[in-house]
């Protein structure tokens, strides 16, 4: 059962983020786009609502995932930020460096530790992305600049720092709450805060309403498929250590890269395929420590 649960996970991530790249294309801001996957989320939470028993959510489950909610919220605004700038054959790799930072922080605060083969593996999973760029045709060029260098991988690592802090947080409301009460809340909490982020920085979306009407079908599409990510992902985190259920979530990376090549056109495609599976290797090590 768990390994449908996984594949799920994978496909829904990898095609949500292909419906979040193509709405990029129609010039309608991150955002945006980030706060209307939110509105389709909350309406298919809210009737989810009365099948809860909120006496049995006491205070510990609720400040997890305010603090959950509001670090993935952050880290979805970036990670379409990331989206609208870089191709989706690098976007879905660089996720790998979610197993990296998650497992530093899972060994700092939840006594996590991987065994010497899983920090192994993620030194390959770095070394791995260095093959995600081709080199300058310079003599001095160095392949580590190159990488942070790109505006879209910055915002990339950025919505994976976000992230990752927030799986902590995340997997205490999970064990506390259960799997179904901490994916509804994680939605609904996440739209005021999507909702007060656009007001703050980018003000009005009476303009973007107006022109997003033709992708109201791309917005629900997008809104069931991050619920059924979320959701996978809390029954996953339920069951396995931070680092591991992260670094099983990678192999997602082949995927993204050929959806890339197929849908976007992106460039690259070999020497892309090449740097996953250097990072898939990582991740597998990981898995199997």
């Amino acid at each position: 059962m768990e390994i449908f649960i996984v594949i799920g996970r994978i496909l829904s991530s990898a095609f949500a983020n292909v419906f979040q790249k193509k709405l990029t294309h129609h010039d309608l801001h991150p955002f945006f786009i980030v706060m209307m996957s939110y509105a389709v989320l909350s309406i298919i939470c809210i009737p989810l609502l009365w099948t809860f028993q909120f006496t049995q959510l006491n205070s510990c489950f609720w400040i997890n995932i305010f603090l959950a909610a509001l670090l993935d919220m952050a880290g979805t605004l970036f990670l379409v930020m990331s989206l609208s700038k870089t191709d989706l054959s690098v976007f879905g790799p660089l996720n790998a460096y979610k197993v990296v930072i998650s497992m530093m922080l899972a060994m700092l605060f939840l006594g996590e530790v991987p065994s010497a083969q899983g920090f192994v593996g993620i030194a390959i999973i770095v070394i791995g992305s260095f093959f995600l760029f081709p080199s300058q045709q310079t003599i001095n060029t160095n392949r580590v600049f190159q990488l942070f260098s790109e505006k879209g991988v910055q915002y990339r690592f950025l919505s994976i720092l976000l992230f990752s802090i927030g799986t902590l947080p995340l997997k205490n409301a999970v064990i506390t709450g259960g799997a179904l009460p901490t994916t509804v809340f994680w939605c609904l909490i996440g739209l005021p805060l999507a909702v007060l982020a656009h007001q703050l920085f980018i003000g009005s979306f009476t303009e973007q309403l107006k022109s997003s009407k033709q992708h109201l079908q791309s917005f629900i599409y997008l809104g069931i498929l991050i619920f059924l990510m979320q959701y996978m992902t809390m029954m996953v985190l339920s069951k396995l250590y931070i680092a591991y259920s992260l670094a099983l979530f990678q192999l997602s990376m082949i995927l993204q890269v050929f959806l890339g090549y197929r849908i976007f056109n992106e460039q690259h495609l070999i020497r892309r395929l090449f740097a996953c599976l250097i990072m898939v290797a990582g991740s597998l090590l990981v898995i199997k420590a």
